[in-house]
């Protein structure tokens, strides 16, 4: 994993004429950059992603919405898949670059109110959250909005954002932020709600926040140590500093890193495939990880494992699977 980070930084290096470090080999960024470019086809696709077109054809940026049925919001919209179980957040407030205002919000809270109701019976099966645009993720908090607030006004504000993130990390079934540009401040604490984030080639991550004499407040300084680690998180929320697309990649915050082609293309294709699991094995293996990792003690881990796995056992889908395995077709799994 390392040496496939490591190859990441020397094509990014070499994309800004530098030079790179791996092991004990310095390499100049001129003499090789053709040789590392011919290097991203060698990259195996489960280390960063891949611009391949077969399964989610490429599109504008929005992505291809033809399958997907509008459920509700505006400037926060839910896309519902006919049949595929794939279902889409997606931001839409490209004349303030998507930052987040009270409208926003509150559609944002629809959406994962209205998505969690639909994955009672598996009619969302992945949740992918992503811009109407890849230029832009999320700007982060509107501070036109801001500046008229009181102080009583902000503290309720960042309190309901907090409330929105959290009841869409508490979704039952996988989700996935696709980052495409900018993903600063709230935009980047949005993105770690997420369970998996994929990024592009030109995606800005960051939490500036005590630039502005604050402090990250919609739960960035408690899912990015979890993410990262503390020392890392502490670095990052300190200075306030950005991250280029292969730094976070570097650092944890992405978990793809699609150096051609779009992030929204690379996350629909991962949800594709993540949503042709069994859907009660899906919420069930999320529940396993998360409830897992909260637990204090291996006993405590182990036994929300046995919980979860006991679920999956009396299932249609679990024989299904079997047969669908001895007679060499796809399984057609109901969610039963």
């Amino acid at each position: 994993m390392q040496g496939m980070k490591g190859l990441t930084t020397m094509m990014a290096m070499a994309r800004r004429g530098g030079a790179a470090t791996l092991g004990c080999w310095t390499l100049s960024a001129a003499p090789f950059a053709s040789a590392l470019a011919f290097s991203v086809v060698k990259v195996p696709r489960r280390f960063l992603g891949s611009s391949s077109k077969s399964a989610i054809p490429k599109v504008k940026a929005c992505g291809d919405l033809s399958t997907y049925d509008l459920v509700c919001g505006q400037e926060a919209k839910l896309w519902v898949g006919r049949d595929h179980g794939v279902a889409r957040i997606e931001l839409d407030r490209m004349q303030s670059r998507n930052a987040l205002g009270h409208n926003m919000l509150t559609d944002l809270e629809h959406c994962v109110v209205k998505a969690s109701e639909l994955t009672i019976d598996h009619t969302i099966r992945c949740v992918v959250v992503h811009s109407c645009t890849e230029s832009v993720f999320c700007a982060g908090a509107d501070l036109k909005e801001r500046r008229a607030m009181g102080e009583d006004e902000v503290v309720a504000f960042v309190k309901r954002l907090r409330a929105s993130f959290l009841a869409l990390q508490r979704l039952p079934v996988p989700t996935i932020a696709a980052v495409g540009g900018v993903a600063l401040g709230g935009g980047f604490e949005l993105a770690l709600s997420c369970d998996l984030r994929v990024g592009s080639d030109g995606c800005v991550l960051g939490l500036p926040e005590t630039r502005l004499a604050i402090i990250p407040g919609a739960g960035g300084t408690q899912r990015l140590p979890h993410l990262i680690g503390v020392p890392k998180a502490k670095d990052l929320i300190y200075t306030g500093r950005t991250l280029k697309a292969y730094e976070a990649y570097e650092f944890g915050c992405l978990d793809r890193y699609v150096v051609q082609g779009g992030a929204l293309e690379e996350a629909l294709s991962l949800a594709n495939t993540i949503a042709g699991g069994g859907p009660v094995a899906l919420q069930a293996a999320k529940e396993a990880v998360d409830g897992g990792f909260a637990a204090a003690t291996w006993e405590g881990k182990m036994a929300v494992e046995e919980e979860c796995y006991a679920r999956v056992v009396p299932t249609e889908d679990r024989l299904e699977a079997l047969a669908a395995f001895s007679e060499k077709r796809k399984p057609n799994f109901k969610g039963a």
